[in-house]
């Protein structure tokens, strides 16, 4: 018998070839097997009891459990999704935009977008952002500077939801659809992409008695910048669950672009549950208008949390505002009208939060340059002796210290309005409110005796008004932001910023 090795070993051959005969026996009624199992147990045919994964038995055929789901309880890491029962890595598409949308356009959740330079609607045009979208900015300043810029006549629909919000931020940032918060950047990260502008035909009281102007930021002769009309019910859009993080590009000297800026927005406009954090100058900025704002949370921002200018006359209810930089200014700057026109509406702020940490020696309000309206319901925290509401006074210094027309003027008057509002600091009333002259003025040092001459009286009417109005002094507040609605969805919530 001829013999074959093997590794060595020495075994007859026929023994071999017997060896593999069999083998393909046993494979052949194997695959045949397999085959009239699968054959019996496809969908539709008969199962007799017996049906594969995803499969039930009726009327003795496997047909597909509508109730299967084979990722459940597939647990997959955070940049993956379970796809038939396997996770895999999600990939989103890059859409890089730049320049003028001129049609209607929909942004969709399952790419990020990037803003290339400043992007603006056509008049006309609605620009549609899905729940859940991620829209990222890339770095630049001057001219160069990115923006989402929607003019008068333009919509935007960004609708987000608690458990889908929309997120703008910068290209550094690396958060993706489908997540709450990246890791890449803090909230002391500003500066690092422009921001968001919202224009509308609104009434504005600007300098020079002008009904219309051109926003900050945009070059005077880019007719999409301009802002301002008569309609106070004009409609801008949607904005909803939208968290807005690291911009304020810088674009002068001095002078960045805001989280959100709404210049001349219409009453008729949505603007409800919104964050702005780490911006480099203020969170939300308001130049006249009427729309009304509710559930705003603004934290970790280089200026001023909330700044109203040229008479603001809308509502902004359920605000929540904390200072974590040791620039930041104010947490409340309100002005009122610059001219001579639509000078005569008032805002309401009410149901608010403000608390500083760090040890901020700014101020929690300050009420200047005619500022009109009423503030209501608000809790202060964290500021020291004197910086939780300044109120400016002006005169005129050269005849006696005749005193002009300012937000003391109105406070006095009962124009301005302070009421409910609590101090949850080691102070007595005494040292909450000061009123103050502007130290930027011309005549600044005479300004400054003048209020030293009456300083007694005006501290009086300050006491005065402060104790008579509802507002106290103490250590667990009963007004305030419900902050409630910022969980979940928020950075600051992510991020256990909340306090």
């Amino acid at each position: 018998m001829p013999l074959r090795t093997v590794n060595d070993a020495k075994i007859p051959l026929l023994q071999i070839q017997y060896s593999m005969k069999s083998l393909q026996l046993q494979l052949v009624v194997l695959f045949i097997g397999a085959g009239i199992f699968f054959s019996s147990c496809s969908d539709g045919e008969p199962c007799d009891g017996n049906c594969p994964t995803g499969f039930i038995c009726e009327n003795d055929k496997c047909v597909v459990d509508p109730s299967y789901n084979p990722c459940a309880g597939v647990v997959c890491g955070p940049d993956e999704q379970c796809v038939n029962g396997k996770c895999e890595e999600i990939v989103f598409g890059e859409v890089v935009v730049s320049g003028e949308i001129a049609e209607n356009t929909k942004w969709t959740a399952d790419n990020i977008y990037i803003l290339a330079s400043k992007v603006y609607l056509k008049e006309g045009v609605t620009l549609t952002i899905e729940p859940g979208t991620v829209i990222k900015g890339r770095e630049g300043t001057g001219s160069l500077a990115t923006a989402l810029i929607i003019p008068r006549g333009a919509k935007i629909n960004a609708t987000g939801t608690a458990e889908k919000p929309i997120i703008f931020t910068s290209t550094l940032d690396n958060v993706r659809p489908g997540q709450k918060a990246g890791n890449s950047l803090s909230e002391y990260d500003f500066g690092k992409w422009g921001g968001l502008i919202v224009l509308g035909k609104a009434p504005i009281s600007a300098t020079n008695g002008d009904t219309e102007t051109q926003i900050e930021g945009i070059p005077g002769d880019q007719t999409y910048g301009k802002y301002g009309g008569s309609d106070a019910a004009d409609n801008s859009g949607i904005l909803k669950y939208v968290s807005i993080r690291h911009g304020g590009a810088l674009i002068g000297d001095g002078n960045e672009i805001n989280g959100l800026t709404l210049g001349g927005v219409g009453n008729s406009t949505t603007i409800e549950n919104i964050e702005i954090i780490g911006n480099l100058d203020d969170g939300l900025e308001i130049f006249g208008g009427t729309v009304n704002v509710k559930n705003l949370a603004v934290g970790f921002v280089g200026d001023d949390a909330l700044d109203v200018d040229q008479n603001y006359a809308g509502t902004v209810d359920n605000f929540y505002i904390i200072h974590g930089s040791d620039n930041t200014d104010e947490g409340l700057e309100l002005d009122g009208p610059e001219g001579t026109t639509y000078k005569d509406g008032l805002f309401t702020i009410k149901n608010g939060t403000i608390i500083a940490v760090d040890q901020i020696l700014t101020s929690g309000a300050d009420l200047k340059a005619k500022c009109q309206g009423t503030l209501e319901n608000i809790a202060f925290k964290g500021y020291k002796k004197g910086k939780h509401l300044g109120v400016r006074a002006a005169f005129t210094t050269t005849s006696g210290c005749a005193e002009k027309t300012d937000a003391f003027t109105y406070l006095r008057d009962g124009r301005l309005i302070i009421k409910n509002c609590q101090i949850l600091d080691d102070v007595t009333p005494a040292d909450v409110m000061r009123v103050y002259t502007d130290s930027g003025a011309t005549d600044a040092t005479a300004q400054k005796d003048c209020l030293n001459a009456v300083s007694a009286s005006y501290e009086t009417i300050v006491d005065n008004l402060f104790s008579n109005n509802g507002n106290k002094v103490l250590t667990n507040p009963t007004v305030g932001a419900d902050k409630t609605v910022f969980n979940a969805w928020t950075y600051l919530s992510t991020k256990n910023k909340l306090q």
